[in-house]
């Protein structure tokens, strides 16, 4: 990966600090040849006397996005945090991606052909409803690695669901 663009919010980005972030982002590369490029985002709070620099990387992959922000006592080690967030995430996302490619081939058969078996719950799992945005939603469907996400929408109060199309666009679906 060689494209990256980098934003200053009350921080100037020096040489130093985009020549370390390219080079700890750019060894991202060895969990995914899939990466299309990244952006960096720094910026320093005044307000905060601990860990007063945050930064934020979205990296952008074929049919999905791996994000992450970390704060740290300088650029350099929130950049530290962040990559180490990232690679775990990117571990996910590769497993997750070599796991679909298996689905697609077909299952083994273990019975007779004419015999259908009636699909079961075989697992209830009860979630919190946070207001957010569906962009929020969004990025937090990818952060979890899964493929929809159920969420308040925070415009509407309504109950919707984010998901992952096969395109690589989302979907929002909202009550009517």
């Amino acid at each position: 990966m060689n494209i990256y663009q980098f934003i200053g919010r009350n921080v100037d980005i020096t040489e130093a600090m985009r020549s370390y972030a390219e080079g700890k982002i750019g060894k991202l590369d060895r969990f995914s040849d899939r990466i299309v490029d990244a952006k960096v985002v720094m910026s320093y709070a005044e307000h905060r006397s601990v860990n007063p620099a945050k930064v934020e990387v979205q990296i952008n992959v074929p049919h999905g996005v791996i994000r992450a922000e970390e704060w740290g006592q300088d650029t350099y080690a929130a950049v530290d945090l962040v990559v180490d967030k990232l690679e775990r995430q990117l571990k996910r996302f590769k497993g997750r991606f070599i796991a679909r490619r298996h689905e697609g081939a077909p299952p083994p058969v273990e019975e007779e052909p004419d015999e259908q078996q009636e699909p079961t719950i075989v697992r209830t799992k009860r979630h919190v409803l946070r207001p957010m945005t569906p962009e929020d939603a969004a990025i937090q469907m990818e952060a979890l690695g899964h493929d929809f996400f159920m969420f308040r929408n925070a415009e509407t109060g309504a109950v919707s669901v984010i998901y992952l199309r096969h395109d690589g666009d989302y979907g929002l679906i909202e009550p009517a």
